[in-house]
């Protein structure tokens, strides 16, 4: 079953926002004292929930340095955004669905992850080990610009973790359509384990109960996506039929 944003515009425009600001480097509260718009409001805006005034719009855009029509230009047609982004944890099925899809569409496919690799010329554990976190995030934020500035069709699966980094999930969220592919802890764990990787049971005995706690910390993050998709009890060609009909 599907489920969309309730209200796409305001999504779009407070992913709009955020990337703006965090391209400025700016903190939500240097903001608030640059536009005299309240920090609380300004944090519904970027979450898509602040229905902001033009007046009080147009104050925040000149601080952004930039203008309400550079902030809305395309709106309109970002509706019905190129690229898809697909979200979720380690067995949520992205790369599964997302190949398929995009066979479907005859489109390219792209995983993320592997972009980053390619560009940091390293393995992802060698990236966090080497160069830590927010290395890992900076090479994201590159790739994804390269990625999302084409503005062609493209299926991408996204890393698990995307939604963690405001800057980084706002901007998917300004360029992409994004669907959250939703399942149980049990249906991600099952699948990992049906791919031949039981890496999870044998190195961390506790795993189980960490992948539920990751779930539960990062739902409110995915719930920003403009679809969720319950992926539950459902083989991958109903997902992608489901997803196709977004386009």
């Amino acid at each position: 079953m599907t489920t969309s944003s309730p209200r796409p515009l305001l999504t779009q425009v407070g992913a709009r926002v955020r990337a703006a600001r965090d391209e400025l480097g700016l903190s939500r509260r240097q903001l608030a004292e640059a536009c005299g718009v309240s920090e609380r409001f300004l944090a519904q805006l970027e979450g898509g929930t602040g229905n902001i005034s033009l007046a009080r719009f147009a104050a925040v855009a000149d601080a952004l340095s930039t203008t309400p029509a550079e902030l809305l230009a395309g709106l309109v047609a970002d509706r019905r955004r190129p690229a898809i982004a697909l979200l979720g944890v380690r067995g949520a099925g992205k790369s599964t669905v997302g190949r398929e899809l995009a066979k479907r569409w005859k489109v390219p496919f792209v995983e993320v992850d592997q972009e980053i690799e390619r560009a940091a010329g390293l393995r992802l554990n060698q990236i966090f080990e080497l160069h830590g976190e927010a290395y890992y995030r900076r090479v994201e934020r590159e790739v994804l610009r390269k990625l999302l500035a084409r503005r062609v069709r493209t299926v991408l699966a996204t890393g698990g973790s995307i939604v963690s980094d405001d800057g980084n999930y706002a901007l998917l969220r300004a360029r992409c359509q994004t669907v959250w592919l939703k399942a149980r802890a049990i249906d991600h764990w099952e699948r990992v384990v049906a791919q031949g990787d039981r890496r999870p049971m044998a190195e961390k005995p506790h795993a189980f109960a960490e992948l539920e706690q990751l779930l539960a910390a990062r739902a409110d993050r995915y719930a920003l996506a403009d679809h969720t998709i319950d992926t539950s009890h459902r083989n991958p060609a109903a997902v992608v039929d489901e997803l196709a009909a977004l386009a």
